[in-house]
């Protein structure tokens, strides 16, 4: 099933990696890099089974390679998934290891913080790897990046609003965001001070009910999302 998968989707390398001491699993994909080395964050999830956590992988993946592609990067598209629980399961020893096995792919793949994981995170796999991004800015890192992701994704909702709807101001559009992490709460922040009507939805109730009393969201079931 698995290189039927990486056929399918057109990857060049899958890469699989586990730490018995620390109870370490993941998965690295790199779909191509004909532009350069490939680039993606690494995500922590509390995957339902090791297949769900690969075909994630090697879906963000091959969408990392056109992410770079369109943006005229030299780099190709990567992503890393770890299997477990972001909010129990994370160490310092666990990032050290997965930076070791970063470091051992010899810079095909260059790693960055994504869903489940922080700054903090990365910058213990920067102590064992240099194929890392995304660190603190105390090491020579650029920062949080989800700022900068929330604040682009803003700007491409109002180019597509004036594309068409003609539009320069997005006051009473109604719109609907599913997810309210680093990137999502940001977003909510820059829509809701131009007026628009905000329908969210997060697994995480916290969050909803975070951004309900912050800025006025109205909160929305997962099976009402696409409606």
């Amino acid at each position: 099933m698995i290189f039927e998968e990486i056929i399918k989707r057109g990857h060049e390398q899958v890469s699989y990696f586990h730490d018995p001491l620390l109870g370490l699993k993941g998965i690295v994909a790199i779909h191509n890099t004909v532009l350069g080395p490939a680039l993606g964050g690494c995500r922590m999830w509390n995957y339902a089974s090791e297949e769900d956590a690969l075909i994630d992988v090697l879906r963000l993946s091959k969408g990392m390679t056109y992410k770079a592609a369109i943006a005229g990067l030299n780099l190709g598209g990567g992503k890393a998934v770890i299997i477990g629980d972001p909010k129990s399961d994370k160490s310092e020893e666990l990032f050290r290891s997965f930076g070791r096995f970063i470091e051992g792919l010899g810079g095909r793949y260059i790693t960055a913080e994504d869903v489940g994981t922080s700054i903090k995170d990365m910058d213990y796999v920067r102590m064992e790897t240099k194929y890392v991004t995304g660190i603190s800015k105390s090491f020579g890192g650029s920062g949080d990046p989800s700022l900068l992701t929330a604040f682009g994704t803003y700007l491409g909702i109002k180019a597509s609003v004036k594309f068409k709807l003609k539009k320069d101001s997005l006051e009473g559009l109604s719109i609907s965001i599913q997810g309210l992490g680093s990137v999502g709460m940001e977003l909510v922040k820059y829509l809701s001070n131009d007026g628009m009507k905000i329908f969210a939805y997060d697994i995480d109730d916290n969050l909803t009910s975070e951004a309900e009393t912050k800025y006025g969201i109205t909160k929305i079931s997962s099976e009402s999302i696409y409606n």
